[in-house]
């Protein structure tokens, strides 16, 4: 089988080394054997989250840890403000709606990021809210929001601060603790390169003080149980067993580099991009690109969601459309988890002959050289 090349916004490349672990035989997780991994995993989530409290590993994707966010600090009628500027700050909204709670939209421009100051003032005209949903990383716009302005307006009040940092953590740089978010969601299949299945929570000493006043249904959700199980190095249920013995060696691959170190080469991989879709004419999306995942607007007569099936059936390279609206207008390229320099080299270079054969003009290889330029000048 000919190998598809994922430069796409999750699921990431898999590295090798976390596919053969995932190969090995199973274990059985009433182990000891399989607490001393999940110990370690607990630490070494800490290390990626930045946080001292404990990460919670949920069997599901990043939306079901969104859902346990939400129904383990809340009761029906509570006030939320929730960021609406693309497509997963609706999902909070739809999450939100679902638990019966009352929610307050701040609605912004796809491509643009919330402003702190707008934040405060609701706050101050709404003494009633009880959180704060908001994206690290607005996948579907590939938009950074500034969290810790945001963390600056909320940390003091008695209310949460929630982030969604499923596509940006691990790129986007994020200090949970430092800045004072007190709910951080992620999941395994973008900047952890691993294949779908597992949410992360981190949860304040605040947050914990709102799961006693919670009052929202749940069960298999049920993140007090979790905790208890999580003190001993253990899971309220049956764990998704391959998918964390592979996280111990994503996160040994991230220590190992370096949390700080890949900041940085994200910082330039998400600059050369950049730079090689303007020497192709095209122009960035978002006001506020992302570390993680750059969004282009499509060439005029080529829709994306015909660029992306050309690149992936004809040249095996995939790429993301964009979402709604936009379904048609922009196209993603992500850069984020195991995706290296040649990953965006090879990229680049069968985009430009996919834009050749939709009808784009196209001067051979000046993506390419400009990322190969960019590359090695390192971030300015």
């Amino acid at each position: 089988m000919e190998r598809n090349l994922l430069l796409t916004p999750g699921p990431s490349l898999v590295p090798f080394l976390i596919r053969e672990t995932q190969a090995q035989e199973i274990i059985h997780h009433r182990t000891k054997e399989f607490r001393e991994i999940l110990g370690k995993v607990n630490l070494g989530l800490k290390y990626v989250f930045c946080t001292r409290n404990p990460v919670l590993i949920l069997s599901s994707s990043g939306t079901g840890a969104m859902e346990a966010s939400v129904s383990n600090f809340l009761s029906a009628k509570d006030t939320v403000i929730i960021v609406e500027g693309g497509k997963f700050g609706e999902r909070w909204k739809e999450i939100a709606l679902k638990y019966n709670l009352e929610v307050i939209s701040y609605k912004i421009e796809w491509g643009s990021a919330p402003e702190a100051g707008y934040i405060k003032d609701l706050l101050d005209n709404h003494e009633e809210v009880k959180a704060v949903f908001t994206t690290l990383c607005e996948t579907s716009t590939a938009t950074v929001y500034d969290i810790e302005s945001i963390a600056k307006v909320t940390k003091d009040r008695d209310i949460l601060l929630v982030v969604d940092a499923i596509s940006g953590l691990g790129q986007d740089k994020l200090l949970t603790d430092e800045w004072g978010v007190d709910i951080v969601v992620s999941g395994s299949q973008k900047g952890f390169m691993l294949p779908p299945g597992l949410g992360f929570l981190s949860i304040s000493d605040k947050a914990r003080d709102f799961m006693n006043h919670s009052s929202l249904p749940r069960y298999y959700f049920d993140l007090g149980k979790a905790l208890k199980s999580y003190e001993k190095n253990d899971t309220p249920f049956t764990p998704a067993i391959s998918l964390i013995t592979g996280l111990e060696v994503a996160l040994n691959l991230i220590k190992r580099e370096g949390l700080k170190e890949r900041w940085e080469k994200f910082c330039k991989f998400a600059k050369a991009v950049r730079a090689a879709a303007k020497a192709l004419g095209l122009n960035p999306f978002s006001q506020w690109p992302s570390v993680s995942v750059t969004a282009v607007v499509s060439p005029e007569k080529i829709k994306s969601s015909e660029l992306v099936k050309h690149l992936r059936n004809k040249y095996g390279v995939s790429i993301a459309a964009g979402q709604a609206d936009f379904k048609d207008k922009i196209f993603r390229i992500a850069h984020m988890g195991a995706i290296e320099e040649q990953d965006l080299v090879v990229g680049f270079y069968f985009l430009e002959k996919a834009l050749k054969d939709l009808g784009y003009k196209v001067k051979a290889g000046v993506s390419v050289q400009k990322i190969e330029e960019i590359l090695s000048e390192g971030v300015k």
